[in-house]
C-alpha cells in the first residue's frame, strides 16, 4: 500500500507541475490549469482513501471540485481577501464558471479512465 501510496503521489507532483507549468505561457488555454486541477484532486483524494473504488474517488473529487467553484460565489470581504493571496487564488479561485466546472468534470473522467485502463494493474 505504501508503494501505491508513493506512485500516486509522484503522478501527483507532475500534474501540479503541468498546471504550474500551464500558467506561465500565454499559448496554452486557461482551462488546461482547471483540467490539471481536476486531476490532481482525483489523485489527492485517490492517495487520502488509497483503499476505497476508483468511483467513489471519482464521485469525491467532483464534488470537492463542485464545492470549490460554487463557493466562488460567495463574496465576503474576507474571503475576498484570501483570494488575493497565491494561496488562494491557486486552491480557491478568483470567481465562479461554468467552464470551470466543464474542466473540472473532463479532467476527474480523464484520471478515471486513465486509472481503470493502465495505472489499476500498475500500482
Amino acid at each position: 500500500m505504501k508503494r501505491k501510496r508513493f506512485n500516486y503521489f509522484i503522478i501527483l507532483l507532475f500534474i501540479i507541475f503541468l498546471g504550474i507549468f500551464s500558467r506561465k505561457f500565454d499559448a496554452i488555454p486557461l482551462c488546461t490549469g482547471d483540467f490539471l486541477y481536476a486531476v490532481m484532486m482525483y489523485f489527492l483524494i485517490r492517495i487520502i482513501l488509497i483503499n476505497k473504488k476508483a468511483i467513489q474517488i471519482m464521485i469525491t473529487s467532483l464534488l470537492i471540485c463542485y464545492a470549490i467553484e460554487f463557493f466562488q460565489l460567495y463574496q465576503s470581504e474576507w474571503i475576498i481577501e484570501i483570494r488575493k493571496t497565491l494561496f488562494g487564488r491557486y486552491v480557491l479561485g478568483q470567481g465562479f464558471l461554468w467552464t470551470d466546472i466543464l474542466a473540472y468534470t473532463f479532467g476527474i473522467l480523464t484520471a478515471f479512465i486513465i486509472e481503470r485502463i493502465t495505472l489499476r494493474n500498475k500500482l
